[in-house]
């Protein structure tokens, strides 16, 4: 499986995010400004300050000529994971419903949180940023509880940000579209005290298969 991650000025996480999709096949990293893919299997447009997150945090990434295959890739059913900034750029670009605001004590958080899962999987994966808060009209979160879009809430106590409804990660509607604020690249390794986060590529390798 080959894996193509974006690189955008000013990401941080790019690396990790290569780094951790080898450990399920090849992973290449993407520049911006490139409209080829590179026949990847799979996207994963990830965590960093993206533009140093002028005027709102993704708003400026969006654009990238990257995105534009992104968009149309997922249009497609190809699989794609946004990480914290990268869960950003896809609220902005329309990819996935919703945004992210500043957090709710306008402090930037950085600490390992559990997650469960829509099938009731516990994982402990760390979080960092000060934009993570997930926010929709209530019409809009209610449309997506029904639609099952709700991929990852934090478990109760460990929402570190005000995220409506505990909100953590969410789908599109074809479900082959992940944005996630907590960062799985960094809980691959036993290292780091968790490798829960490798589940969640290989969810997203799965979709593929």
């Amino acid at each position: 499986m080959i894996w193509g991650v974006l690189q955008f000025p000013g990401s941080c996480d790019e690396r990790d995010a290569v780094r951790a999709c080898g450990l399920l096949g090849e992973a290449r990293l993407i520049w911006h400004e490139q409209r080829n893919l590179g026949g990847a299997d799979a996207i994963v447009v990830p965590g960093g300050f993206s533009y140093g997150d002028y005027l709102r945090a993704g708003a400026i990434a969006r654009f990238s000529p990257a995105m534009e295959s992104v968009a149309e890739f997922a249009a497609g059913g190809g699989p794609v994971l946004g990480i914290c900034n990268g869960f950003q750029v896809l609220c902005e670009a329309g990819l996935l419903p919703g945004a992210l605001l500043l957090n709710e004590e306008l402090r930037f958080v950085n600490r390992q949180v559990e997650l469960i899962g829509a099938d009731g999987e516990r994982l402990s994966i760390p979080v960092k940023h000060g934009e993570g808060r997930f926010w929709a009209p209530d019409d809009v979160l209610d449309e997506i509880e029904a639609n099952g879009q709700i991929a990852y809430r934090y478990a109760p106590g460990h929402n570190p940000n005000g995220s409506a409804r505990d909100i953590a990660g969410v789908r599109n509607e074809a479900g082959n579209v992940l944005g996630l604020m907590p960062h799985p690249e960094h809980a691959v390794d036993p290292l780091t005290g968790s490798t829960d986060g490798l589940r969640i590529f290989e969810e997203l390798a799965g979709a593929r298969a």
